[in-house]
């Protein structure tokens, strides 16, 4: 997908899950032959698979990422604390309960052009947490009276149900044939790539973006830990996976001022040895 003065080329990328999520994520951006306008990740689990440090956080700001969003688990690292008012492309959901730190969107400017940014979680199957309905749908309108004239989601939840019917409405409410405020809605959480990407009215869709993390391992957490912790419902502490062979998963999205044009998912294996493949002709 080529993008020219009127169009914003855009990735998002899926949950990044530990280093060998991270490593392969700085591989596979350092090569592209063509570098987005804009690169936004989900990077909840980057961190030994819980939360976000503050060494990762600058490391992977240096190498090429201009948005972060998160999830339930941004808080696991508690240094988070220390500097997440502080980061200014780093975006916590925005349903938590008024007065909790850092920030549940963000604009950015590109091409002349303001994007915003923003993140939610889901409630189904998720711990307790404000409605996201109102909270975004009164997000999107402050947004809109900013003039920001793109607006992309990225939706941590878990059920499937919930990812779809939250993304239809805001595609109703905010978007018409002739102009699409909402530019993307990108399902984050279970760490599987749904293969349902799609436009809806001028908006990118995906249910689940996937995750950046080890191919050999349960949604990159080690087999042996998640199979007593699962087989015995007894506490078993996660261990992130260590093999060197990774994937990169997420969606390549073109957008101009009327709606997003394309869409097109990223399913890349990366041997952080250093080898790269494309799986089933995916970019």
């Amino acid at each position: 997908m080529q993008s020219n003065e009127d169009t914003i080329k855009l990735i998002f990328l899926g949950d990044i899950t530990g280093r060998q999520g991270r490593t392969a994520v700085k591989s596979y951006i350092a090569s592209l032959k063509e570098k987005p306008d804009f690169i936004i990740a989900n990077i909840e689990n980057a961190s030994h698979g819980f939360g976000l440090t503050k060494k990762n956080y600058v490391d992977l700001s240096e190498n090429g990422i201009d948005c972060f969003t998160s999830g339930n688990h941004i808080w696991d690292k508690k240094d988070i604390y220390e500097y997440i008012d502080e980061a200014d492309n780093l975006i916590r959901p925005i349903n938590y309960p008024a007065g909790t730190r850092g920030a549940g969107s963000r604009i950015f400017e590109i091409k002349g052009q303001k994007l915003g940014v923003i993140n939610a979680l889901g409630r189904v199957f998720m711990p307790p947490i404000d409605s996201p309905w109102q909270v975004v749908t009164d997000e999107i309108k402050k947004m809109q009276s900013d003039g920001v004239e793109h607006i992309i989601i990225d939706f941590h939840a878990e059920a499937t149900a919930e990812k779809i019917c939250f993304s239809k409405y805001l595609a109703k409410e905010f978007n018409n044939e002739n102009n699409a405020l909402i530019k993307g809605f990108f399902g984050t959480h279970t760490h599987v790539q749904t293969a349902d990407e799609q436009i809806i009215n001028g908006m990118a869709y995906i249910t689940d973006a996937g995750f950046c993390g080890a191919v050999d391992s349960v949604i990159g957490m080690e087999f042996e830990t998640s199979l007593k912790r699962l087989s015995t419902s007894l506490p078993e502490r996660y261990e992130i996976a260590e093999n060197p062979c990774a994937q990169v998963n997420g969606v390549e999205v073109l957008i101009d001022r009327t709606g997003a044009t394309h869409i097109k998912r990223i399913n890349v294996t990366i041997n952080n040895n250093g080898s790269e493949g494309l799986n089933d002709g995916q970019s």
